[in-house]
């Protein structure tokens, strides 16, 4: 909830800060937040006299480079959801190989003989899928997570650039009213 309602408030000061045409008060915005958000915002400013479509592409790359930063680290979590059964199941064999071994050595099939090598199993197994089960629903917590940030920053980047142009198009006015013909720059 922090990052994106962070998100939230960074794009809203950023767009009243272009809306009033403060173009360095947005940069001062984000330059002294530590969201994410903000280093994207940057890089969109430090564009200038660029089509639109260029500064979406633009904004597009810098998103899809921080979701890749929030998702480093989290193959490891699913990596382990995926192999722990496995590992469980290898304790069950081995458990069993135990067992096996015992009733070999005593030459008797009793269950004294071979309880102790399927509790060994039964505990191995339990411990891998409980291992599986909290990687799993973490791994699956955190990509709704990220997924849902990278919608935040997908609506909140779309904002900001209706700002700009905004930002642009009084800039164009402005010029105009001048009378110079010449376009100054928003950012």
């Amino acid at each position: 909830r922090g990052i994106t309602e962070g998100a939230r408030t960074l794009t809203r000061q950023t767009i009243e800060a272009l809306v009033e045409r403060d173009i360095e008060r947005a940069k001062r915005l984000c330059q002294d937040s530590s969201q994410p958000l903000a280093q994207i915002y940057l890089e969109a400013m430090r564009w200038k006299n660029v089509a639109l479509e260029d500064l979406e592409r633009v904004l597009a790359t810098s998103r899809q480079e921080t979701s890749h930063d929030l998702k480093r680290g989290l193959w490891m979590v699913g990596t382990i959801g995926s192999l722990a059964p496995y590992v469980g199941l290898f304790g069950t064999v081995v458990g069993i190989i135990r067992a096996f071994q015992a009733m070999a050595e005593h030459g008797a099939g009793g269950f004294e003989v071979v309880a102790s090598g399927i509790s060994e199993a039964l505990v191995a197994t339990a411990a891998g899928l409980a291992v599986a089960i909290i990687a799993l629903v973490f791994f699956n917590y955190l990509q709704t997570r990220v997924g849902a940030i990278a919608a935040v920053y997908a609506r909140s980047c779309e904002r900001f650039v209706q700002s700009l142009l905004f930002v642009d198009a009084a800039s164009a006015a402005a010029s105009e009213e001048v009378g110079d013909g010449s376009l100054v720059p928003a950012r």
